[in-house]
């Protein structure tokens, strides 16, 4: 007798559990606002990271007046990747892509974008002027993000009524705070980010 020969399709990678919606995310904002360290900080792997030490070349565009120990720039994405509830095989699984912040790079926006279901637009209120281009990226993807506001020792005081009301925010559009190199502060930053994809999703079915 012939032996039967298995259809049986072979099992996915133990770092990607079958039932597991994957999630892709994006981490957008202007130079040197925390979008490297805010993926470093939160990933459960190593992340990824394609950054170029930065030379006299970029004296005149990169200013560190507020970064002056920032060595590195991110020339392509940073990535990385979080399990929101590792002991639930279908919990989510988002995966996180940082974009490189200055204008000349932004020919890689619209490949690190295709497909992603939301963002986080990075502010730094010491120079929110950084993120603007970012943000009217995003407005013109037409991607759901929340603004997260990375609180930077020092930074200014300015109430989140201001900070709406400058960047012309919708009333849908959450505005929050977080800590970037806190990986706690980030997954409640992912959280919520997660919640209002999902809000946004269920308005335009509903439509």
């Amino acid at each position: 007798m012939a032996s039967a020969t298995s259809r049986t399709p072979p099992s996915p990678p133990a770092y990607v559990p079958a039932a597991a919606p994957l999630v892709k995310l994006v981490v957008a904002g202007g130079f040197g606002v925390g979008k490297t360290t805010l993926v470093s900080a939160v990933s459960e792997m190593r992340s990824l990271h394609t950054e170029q030490t930065m030379t006299s070349a970029s004296v005149p565009v990169d200013s560190l007046d507020y970064t002056p120990d920032k060595t590195t720039t991110t020339v392509a994405i940073d990535f990385g990747r979080l399990t929101l509830n590792p002991g639930n095989p279908a919990a989510p699984i988002l995966y996180l892509f940082g974009t490189p912040g200055q204008t000349r790079f932004k020919e890689v926006w619209d490949q690190i974008t295709c497909g992603a279901r939301g963002a986080v637009l990075l502010l730094d209120l010491r120079r929110p002027e950084e993120s603007f281009e970012a943000m009217d990226l995003l407005e013109r993807s037409a991607i759901p993000y929340i603004v997260a506001v990375n609180d930077f020792p020092g930074a200014p005081y300015v109430s989140d009524t201001t900070v709406r009301s400058a960047l012309d925010l919708t009333a849908v559009t959450p505005l929050i705070h977080c800590d970037a190199r806190n990986r706690n502060s980030v997954i409640d930053a992912l959280i919520r980010l997660v919640q209002h994809i999902m809000t946004a999703y269920h308005q335009d079915t509903a439509r």
